[in-house]
């Protein structure tokens, strides 16, 4: 076995390892804290919005940026022809698009919007209640992403030779 190939096993498995930390979490966010944060006191939310919400968040973000780096990684020199959906690697490419987005979302809109509501940026209510729902927003964006952000990434290792060109 090669020593690239050994650096393969590792990046598919950062990137499977990581992937299902950030999907994982991200079904968390939707299908469970939403709803709990809706029905709970104020204080009990308070104290998820100091020690729950944070942690998960944190975990949230840096492994969407591990899965990404990874996948990066994994496509190597395919990467220009992947981003431009060209040939074979066009499939992969509709999954690395759609991952680059949600990484996106979560960076530059979730995570900025979730400390001005999380209290780490000083925000008025108002400012509060406008970033709680872009964050919403964008995070519930990902959630319905990541259905064929699965399908490509699953298809173009897993579908029936030549289904996709």
């Amino acid at each position: 076995m090669s020593t690239l190939e050994i650096f393969l096993i590792f990046f598919r498995w950062g990137h499977f390892l990581a992937g299902i930390t950030w999907i994982g979490l991200l079904y968390y966010f939707n299908l469970v804290q939403i709803p709990f944060l809706k029905a709970i006191t104020p204080e009990t939310k308070a104290e998820a919005f100091k020690f729950l919400v944070p942690r998960a968040l944190l975990w949230f973000r840096y492994s969407a940026l591990a899965t990404w780096l990874f996948g990066l990684a994994i496509l190597g020199p395919r990467t220009p022809k992947a981003f431009a959906l060209q040939g074979a690697d066009a499939v992969i490419g509709i999954g690395a698009w759609l991952g680059t987005i949600m990484l996106f979302n979560v960076w530059f809109i979730i995570w900025p919007n979730q400390k001005k509501v999380l209290g780490i940026i000083t925000a008025t209510p108002e400012e509060k209640t406008r970033a709680a729902r872009l964050a919403f927003l964008a995070s519930r964006t990902n959630f319905a992403l990541s259905i064929p952000l699965l399908f490509f990434m699953a298809s173009s290792a897993h579908a029936p030779a030549g289904m996709f060109g």
